[in-house]
């Protein structure tokens, strides 16, 4: 769900981990505009999808230079670091680590050589067979110490530190002495399996790929003077470009002086993620024909007609909540109103918390309006129950806050399976859903009742037909095969074996690659 402040919803107790958002990723070719703006305002209304690290390469024609750095995209960029990348191509990344953990040596874009020049790589999604694409990469580049160019770092200097399932495509779009990026490129992705929209780029081409299910989004745009491809719509509008299409399963294509061409690398096999139309993506984004915010309030519609409730207020849980609640009030003819209080400008903090502010919870970011819950039966609708410790804290407050009853409504079915395509959800163990009744979540959570929405129900409001859809972390049906499953996590690559080059704040302003 999209936050004014770019911060994530389920962030609300200090240690809590919901279900945390996928990266974003942004692109331009634009001769004569400031592609760096551009692409920090693309990234500025993509930062709900990623708050971890964000970064921005940009190519003149002759060189890459990138700037990237831990933190949200309006602390790590300002006007003398934009200034400093000039040209007309670029490539931006919000990032939130699933696989490959945090820190700075792994934000993207991720670098590397090419035998024309460099590539500049941004993505997001999570791959499944990584190591069977290692094991790749040393069969196809068995020399991949190969000499080193004038002015650039070996092969194993560049490899130091990066641990990302992104790197290990970087590695592979890189390693080849012989073809163009774009023939690389082609060859290698029907290898790659698992979730990634990738946008990247050499020193005079834009690229971007989809994979063959298309379970992340990704988007291209027009401007007057050039194109721009991005995770969501909202990207497209705050730079002036006009939707063009989605960027089809299964396509690679590719911007540069002569125009736009697309090439298809699989045969599509739609499978887009349904978590986008719950929370992921902001509600002004359309996805396949249909405006996000119009598929959260008919799942509340849906919620009201499959776990009606006698109750005197409709309150979200802000605001993750909200679009379903209008749409359970809308549906039920109970009142909706405004029970809590958000504090839009708590977010992550690298202070943490002292014992008595930590006993506080959830106040350090929700308060209750006393006046109007006290007394009240209350339907608290959210978007998921992940843990339910968030649950936990809210529904003991407004207790506190005297309300006489809490029935809590979800827009979405129990979760009771991790995402490995780009959501970090918790482990199976963790999921409260998992080897617990309805009525026994409600019962932990400290609910009056409790009243998830079918899956059924949920797809329907999308207006995508069920084979169209992922629903793994509810159903357990994983659309692509799970290969190395005990490997897969945060740092199932903690030792690579990859061409990849970190690129410091100083190193920026000098050109990280000649």
């Amino acid at each position: 769900m999209a936050r004014g402040d770019g911060r994530l919803n389920h962030d609300l107790l200090p240690g809590e981990k919901g279900p945390q958002d996928a990266c974003g990723v942004f692109g331009v070719w634009a001769p004569g505009e400031e592609v760096s703006k551009l692409t920090f305002y693309g990234l500025y209304a993509l930062q709900h999808r990623g708050q971890e690290a964000a970064g921005i390469a940009v190519s003149n024609g002759e060189q890459i230079l990138v700037f990237k750095d831990t933190g949200l995209v309006s602390q790590v960029f300002d006007e003398s670091a934009l200034e400093s990348l000039q040209g007309h191509i670029a490539v931006g990344h919000a990032r939130y680590s699933t696989t490959g953990g945090g820190g700075w040596e792994n934000a993207q874009p991720t670098l590397g050589d090419t035998a024309g020049g460099t590539v500049a790589l941004a993505h997001n999604g999570n791959l499944t067979n990584l190591f069977e694409l290692r094991d790749l990469q040393a069969e196809r580049y068995p020399h991949s110490e190969r000499p080193v160019l004038p002015g650039r770092p070996s092969p194993s200097e560049l490899a130091r530190g990066n641990t990302t399932d992104t790197a290990i495509l970087t590695a592979l779009f890189a390693g080849d002495p012989d073809h163009t990026l774009e023939a690389t490129a082609a060859e290698v992705l029907p290898h790659v399996q698992g979730a990634f929209s990738l946008v990247f780029m050499d020193e005079h081409t834009l690229y971007a790929a989809r994979d063959p299910q298309g379970i992340r989004p990704l988007v291209l745009g027009r401007l007057e003077r050039g194109w721009v491809v991005a995770s969501e719509t909202p990207a497209l509008d705050i730079v002036g470009a006009s939707f063009v299409r989605e960027i089809e399963p299964g396509e690679l294509i590719a911007i540069d002086a002569d125009g736009l061409r697309s090439t298809r690398f699989a045969e599509a096999k739609p499978k887009g993620c349904v978590f986008e139309y719950v929370y992921l993506a902001r509600p002004d984004t359309s996805i396949s024909g249909k405006v996000v915010q119009e598929a959260r309030v008919e799942m509340g519609r849906v919620l009201a007609r499959e776990h009606p409730v006698e109750a005197d207020l409709v309150i979200p849980t802000p605001e993750s909540g909200t679009p379903a609640a209008i749409g359970y009030a809308e549906e039920s003819g109970i009142p909706y109103g405004q029970g809590m209080v958000k504090n839009s400008y708590v977010g992550r903090t690298f202070i943490q918390p002292n014992q008595t502010i930590r006993q506080l919870g959830i106040r350090l970011k929700l308060n209750p309006l006393k006046h109007v819950v006290a007394g009240k039966r209350l339907v608290v609708v959210d978007d998921s129950i992940v843990r339910g410790n968030t649950q936990r804290a809210l529904i003991r407050m407004l207790r506190e806050a005297g309300a006489a009853e809490i029935h809590v409504r979800i827009s979405s079915p129990p979760v009771k399976w991790p995402c490995f395509y780009g959501i970090d959800f918790a482990t199976r163990a963790e999921l409260i859903a998992n080897g617990l009744s309805v009525e026994d979540v409600a019962q932990s959570i400290g609910a009056d009742s409790l009243g998830y929405i079918s899956p059924e129900g949920m797809i329907a409001a999308t207006d995508q037909p069920a084979e169209r859809l992922c629903t793994a972390c509810f159903s357990g049906s994983y659309p692509v095969p799970l290969n190395d499953l005990d490997r897969l996590g945060d740092h199932a690559m903690d030792k690579p074996r990859i061409p990849i080059t970190p690129v410091s704040r100083s190193d920026a302003a000098q050109g990280a690659q000649q």
